[in-house]
């Protein structure tokens, strides 16, 4: 599957209307992004079932600030509409493959169990 331009427009239905969702922070001028780009692609390819999104930071500054993107390229990882990563710095391919199988592996009802627990602790 190609990677999806997000802007503020159709970020929200993006995440909500996807079990996964990778979004690479990027913009034109920035060497590590441009790097990272084919790396980003191909995984897109071999991973047909996960929306690979990108998010131009200059064309969508509201979205790198709700995101509180301060260094790009940045990678965040979404399931379930939880972020799960969101980390600064171009990946290898290898860190990239191994990152994914991690989302994938993710018990997300345990997940909000833990959630929902530390949220009663709290209260």
């Amino acid at each position: 599957m190609p990677t999806v331009e997000l802007t503020k427009e159709n970020f929200e239905e993006t995440v909500t209307g996807s079990e996964i969702v990778l979004i690479d922070f990027w913009a034109a001028w920035c060497g590590p992004c441009r790097m990272f780009g084919p790396i980003y692609e191909k995984a897109a390819e071999g991973h047909p079932d996960i929306v690979f999104g990108k998010v131009d930071t200059e064309v969508q500054p509201e979205l790198a600030g709700a995101f509180q993107i301060s260094s790009i390229p940045t990678l965040m990882a979404i399931r379930d509409r939880t972020v799960l990563y969101a980390q600064p710095g171009a990946l290898p391919p290898q860190a990239l493959e191994d990152l994914i199988a991690r989302i994938r592996s993710v018990d997300m009802d345990d997940l909000r169990r833990q959630a929902a627990a530390g949220a009663a602790g709290r209260g």
